[in-house]
């Protein structure tokens, strides 16, 4: 037997015994005042008859359990499990009464029987408390059985929601790759020596993605660098045609946020926006807090024609808050006055150590505040 197998059968023990114990002494207690004229003779008196009982009643307890478990399979076929229980409540009177004659001191006060006399009187009581222990092992199992079927539901759960995470962050890099080698495509012609900057820098920005880790927050200062990095790689292509703006807020750099969240709403108003009108247009990207949450919002001017609904990028955006935050984060589309296009994300200000992006600098939010404050051009 292995030093786990026994210190889980004495812990079973120890654990009926004492629960056993308990109730004898309260069960005593009722049956039988304690002596005022002999408190201490009669009180030992009671331990000790209780301490018969329960050693004859915690005995059993723990086979009980153990039996139920085995053959808890069994109680499909109702008839035949009953009368094996049944068949156990004869075994466990005759043994109980067995035992607990055999313990029982000869000074307790109790007139002396036979054998069969005390079968025969605590025969009801012996088996209702063989019921309730069988009642109450059936209870434990099906306890242990719910939970553990919740434990299963809960990691199915989990490891749905972290697969179906990790297909919608996979299909971000091949949307944001298409978009991106669609507009150095239109430079290939006319500008072939931008469209090769571009080309480089697309492939830093790459390798920036593929080197980040599998966790799924990182610090919105982190986050933030990497949009600009896709900003300036924009810059290139569009020219004076595109205004960069910056305002963020400091103090909310170092809160965690998923990454590349703020990818696709640039990307869509880069390409819903600015580069879809002849007129110069500008994409604005602002952050700050409010009652411990975090918001950050893409403002962009519309385009020729303004696109209704959501795309792949909002639609995945969506999801990922979904499976992260439950509903404690949304993302709100609304359209302004001087139509413009608002995309504001709102989700839990968790806070943390700024989380660096593997092989490359991350710049501090103290050197970020005249960085995002002013326009880039």
């Amino acid at each position: 037997m292995s030093f786990s197998r026994f210190r889980g059968i004495a812990r079973a023990y120890l654990i009926s015994i004492a629960f056993w114990y308990g109730i004898s002494v309260l069960m005593g207690l009722q049956y039988k005042p304690l002596d005022r004229n002999h408190l201490w003779f009669s009180f030992l008196d009671l331990l000790v008859e209780a301490g018969a009982h329960a050693f004859a009643l915690a005995l059993w307890t723990p086979p009980i359990f153990y039996l139920v478990r085995k053959n808890l399979r069994s109680s499909r076929k109702r008839v035949r499990y009953a009368l094996l229980w049944g068949f156990g409540a004869v075994v466990f009177v005759l043994l109980h009464t067995v035992i607990a004659w055999l313990v029982t001191p000869p000074y307790v006060s109790r007139p002396l029987q036979s054998w069969l006399e005390i079968v025969r009187s605590t025969f009801a009581d012996d088996t209702f408390i063989f019921i309730a222990m069988v009642v109450a092992a059936h209870g434990y199992e099906y306890l242990k059985r719910v939970r553990r079927q919740e434990a299963e539901r809960s990691e199915y759960q989990q490891a749905l929601a972290a697969s179906e995470l990790q297909a919608l962050k996979m299909q971000l890099q091949p949307h944001f790759l298409f978009n991106t080698l669609h507009g150095i495509a239109t430079l290939v012609d006319g500008d072939a020596k931008n469209a090769k900057a571009m080309i480089i820098k697309l492939s830093n920005l790459l390798r920036v993605a593929l080197d980040r880790d599998n966790s799924d927050l990182i610090s919105l200062e982190d986050e933030l660098t990497f949009v600009k990095e896709y900003l300036d790689l924009e810059k290139m292509r569009l020219g004076n045609r595109l205004t960069i703006k910056w305002i963020v807020a400091p103090e909310t750099c170092r809160f965690m946020v998923p990454q590349m969240i703020l990818l696709p709403l640039v990307e869509n108003a880069i390409r819903h926006g600015v580069a879809s009108s002849r007129e110069p247009g500008w994409v604005e990207v602002a952050a700050s807090t409010n009652n411990e949450i975090l918001n950050v919002t893409v403002r962009n001017s519309a385009g020729a024609k303004i696109a209704n609904g959501t795309g792949v990028g909002l639609r995945n955006v969506e999801a990922r808050l979904k499976y992260l935050y439950s509903g404690d984060a949304n993302l709100r589309l609304s359209f302004a006055e001087d139509r413009a296009v608002n995309v504001t994300l709102s989700l839990p200000a968790l806070n943390s150590d700024p989380v660096r992006v593997k092989g490359r600098h991350s710049l501090t939010a103290a050197g970020e505040r005249k960085r995002y404050a002013s326009p880039h051009r």
